[in-house]
């Protein structure tokens, strides 16, 4: 991926440092990462990763802190190319609907980091908070991704940042106010065809429509990177997650969906280019 191809945002902030992870409350969009470390234990002990997340707010975590970020400026340019190119295609397609995009803000962290929606270390992974509208990503990931996820390559990243930002477009949209009121009515978050797996599948496919129409506008993918992509999104499935952590699947837990269903969303927002496309939450998922 040749993303230097790409301009530059100015929505990148790196953290300073010295704010310890609070667990619990505001109502995070889970991210990718989130699922290895939690996911493996909420499987082994039969419990929803999010529930981990919100059952530590009624504990004290800070005794866990922020470290001020080394971010390689190699790293930073990266990301920033990225989420100019999500600015770009959202901000674009927000406007031919009659609509206003309004850019998410992207946070750099090591360690922990306290946010509207509460707090995280680095464990969480990548993703949205929807209270403050901000992207969070602790650069070391991408070596998480590449060591324990098996997926390499700039593209594999983008489409992580990308998958986050497609939960920014659910904000802007209201399907996070959707979902948020479908839970409180009682209607079912978990399970294969629980409405976390739904909103998850709807951010791949969201990371799918962004990497189609960047690759219209600057011509910057090479070869094996829409691969490399899928193959990500093959590794962080539901099914694959829990059969590496214990040896069986079990959907009525499935937080994100299928490697199937994850692959399949990707490439239909990618081989349509059309958000209109992405309705994860008709039908099958």
């Amino acid at each position: 991926m040749d993303w230097r191809k790409g301009g530059s945002s100015s929505n990148v902030e790196v953290d300073s440092g010295g704010g310890g992870p609070r667990f619990g409350g505001g109502g995070r969009g889970m991210g990718l990462g989130g699922l290895i470390v939690l996911a493996i234990l909420g499987w082994i002990f039969f419990k929803n990763p999010l529930a981990l997340l919100e059952q530590g707010g009624q504990q004290d975590a800070g005794t866990q802190s922020s470290v001020p970020v080394q971010v390689d400026p190699e790293q930073k340019a990266f990301v920033s190319a990225i989420l100019h190119s999500t600015e770009q295609t959202w901000g674009a397609i927000f406007q031919a609907r009659g609509m206003t995009y309004v850019d998410p803000r992207l946070h750099l962290f090591s360690g922990g980091v306290n946010t509207a929606c509460g707090g995280a270390s680095t464990a969480v992974g990548p993703f949205y908070c929807p209270s403050d509208q901000k992207v969070y990503l602790d650069l070391a990931f991408f070596q998480q991704l590449q060591d324990e996820l098996h997926s390499s390559g700039d593209f594999a990243r983008a489409y992580v940042i990308a998958h986050e930002v497609g939960h920014h477009v659910q904000k802007l949209t209201g399907v996070f106010d959707k979902v948020d009121a479908a839970r409180r009515r009682g209607v079912p978050m978990d399970g294969a065809d629980g409405l976390s797996v739904r909103q998850e599948l709807q951010a791949d496919c969201y990371a799918g429509v962004w990497a189609n129409h960047s690759q219209q506008e600057l011509h910057w993918l090479q070869p094996g990177d829409i691969e490399s992509a899928l193959n990500a999104a093959s590794h962080i499935g539901d099914d694959t997650l829990q059969q590496q952590a214990q040896g069986r699947v079990r959907p009525d837990t499935f937080t994100h969906g299928t490697s199937a269903q994850r692959v399949k969303w990707f490439k239909t927002g990618f081989g349509s280019g059309d958000v209109d496309q992405c309705n994860t939450f008709a039908g099958e998922p």
